[in-house]
């Protein structure tokens, strides 16, 4: 008898599920192989291969939801778990104050191919750790510098999707990372610099163009600067904040208050819900008239450009914000119907094989304007320029934050002068997007992943990708945090 193919045990599952009256199901199958090599102070401190498989099935019973995974792919084992996910939804229907409706959506046969150029699972691995090596070395050469890191990290996921509606999908998605970061100690005190490509769906080649020893240097001299420069003084300072800084912005204030399952009060964990109400849809000044969000998960290369979500339904491209006035939602095919939408956007994903599909944050990124970034400059008299991402806390409704970030220069008179350290700003986040004045042009672009986006219970991570330009905010409130990196 010849082996099974994937194609086979989905077909044995969607007949089974078909069988029992469900009015929809679907299973996902999952292969995913990660490897993460890790350097610290000039030596390789870990290399973790990781290799999991397994499948989940979905069932909606007379409106209730079941879901039954295991590790265990046979043709014995998939019936028996589409007779549990069956069971549960059954249970589940029986206790529903509600039945779910499922959005429409076209039945989809289609294969999806990350392009790579270099497969990151095909690089020898002395390639790798030579590399890592080198950037420590690289880091540890600047005097000051007392601690050195630099970390590869690759993932293929190759996935099966059936449903009983008849969408057929095939995908195989890769993406990779790394990072290097430099510590440096200064009169009993120490802070951090770092450097990362951006976890994007590309190949090896991401990390062969970054250039790690060549950045290493810079990354040290800054590091050693950043220690020895200067507290912050408390006060209001208009701030010109780099797209990688950004990116953690508009996911906490813009990302997640934009899921319609936490605008529903359907997920409250992890500091959920939303200021974001149904009521606001389409009537709530969210930001200036420069401020305008789009997700984007058609957008080659990014995390949550998967060609199709979990739920089977084809990833799209939609306006969050517009001209300051906020219009979109992220939903799946349950919540889509609660607002009167006939179709979802595409945002039901799953960290796995063994977790629920549940809404998740988009590709959201903020459109260019038409300024360079010496025009953003020249126009403050005394602010802030912040890169990168640092410490942040936000409320349950995502409506009072703080931020953090990873260098800090003063802006005096249009110019930036001197590092700065332990800067913190505080704000709400209407007004802090109202305060945005200007925004850099397309030229200054960058895009930046997430792949530890924590939400569930129990908790999944998510993935996505936030791009922006520099942009410029006014008044904002400074005040000193006490860092220890």
């Amino acid at each position: 008898m010849p082996t099974p193919t994937w194609q086979d045990f989905a077909d044995l599952a969607v007949k089974r599920l078909a069988a029992s009256g469900a009015e929809y199901g679907d299973i996902r199958i999952v292969h995913s192989s990660t490897q993460s090599i890790r350097g610290e102070d000039r030596r390789i401190s870990s290399i973790r291969d990781l290799d999991d498989i397994g499948f989940g099935i979905r069932v909606l019973f007379h409106g209730g939801w079941g879901f039954a995974a295991s590790s265990i792919l046979s043709l014995e084992e998939v019936p028996r778990v589409a007779d549990l996910a069956v069971e549960i939804a059954k249970a589940s229907a029986s206790i529903a104050i509600e039945k779910v409706v499922l959005a429409g959506e076209p039945v989809h046969h289609d294969r999806v191919v990350t392009p790579v150029r270099i497969d990151p699972f095909t690089v020898p691995l002395t390639q790798k750790t030579g590399l890592l090596l080198a950037t420590m070395e690289s880091l540890q050469a600047q005097p000051g510098v007392v601690r050195s890191s630099a970390e590869l990290w690759a993932r293929r996921d190759r996935k099966f999707f059936a449903s009983t509606e008849g969408t057929r999908l095939e995908l195989d998605l890769l993406a990779s990372s790394g990072e290097c970061t430099a510590t440096a100690l200064h009169d009993g005190r120490f802070a951090s610099r770092s450097f990362n490509t951006p976890q994007l769906r590309r190949g090896y080649e991401l990390i062969e163009e970054a250039d790690f020893p060549g950045q290493a240097s810079r990354v040290a001299g800054e590091a050693v600067e950043k220690v020895r420069a200067p507290a912050v003084e408390a006060g209001p300072y208009d701030l010109v904040l780099d797209p990688e800084h950004l990116s953690l912005t508009m996911h906490e204030s813009c990302g997640h208050p934009s899921e319609l399952d936490r605008a529903l009060g359907y997920e409250a964990n992890y500091a959920g819900t939303s200021f974001l109400t149904t009521d606001t849809l389409g009537r709530f000044r969210y930001g200036s008239s420069h401020v305008n969000l789009v997700a984007d998960n058609t957008e080659p290369e990014t995390l949550a450009a998967t060609g199709y979500d979990d739920d089977g339904v084809a990833c799209q491209k939609w306006d969050i914000v517009r001209d300051g006035l906020f219009v979109g939602y992220c939903t799946n095919r349950e919540v889509a119907p609660k607002i009167g939408a006939a179709r979802s956007r595409g945002s039901n994903r799953a960290d796995s094989w063994g977790t629920v599909p549940i809404v998740r944050i988009a590709n959201i990124g903020l459109e260019p304007g038409g300024a360079t970034l010496d025009q953003l400059l020249a126009d403050v008299k005394r602010g802030i320029y912040i890169e990168g991402h640092g410490s942040y806390s936000i409320d349950q409704r995502r409506y009072n934050f703080q931020f953090g970030g990873d260098a800090f220069w003063l802006i005096e008179h249009g110019r930036r002068t001197h590092m700065l350290r332990d800067v913190i700003y505080h704000g709400i986040t209407p007004e802090f997007w109202n305060s945005c004045d200007g925004v850099a042009d397309r030229s200054h672009r960058r895009r930046y992943g997430f792949i530890t986006c924590g939400k569930g219970q129990p908790g999944q991570s998510g993935w996505m990708t936030h791009a922006a330009s520099h942009a410029r905010f006014r008044n904002i409130r400074v005040i000193r945090g006490e860092r220890r990196s």
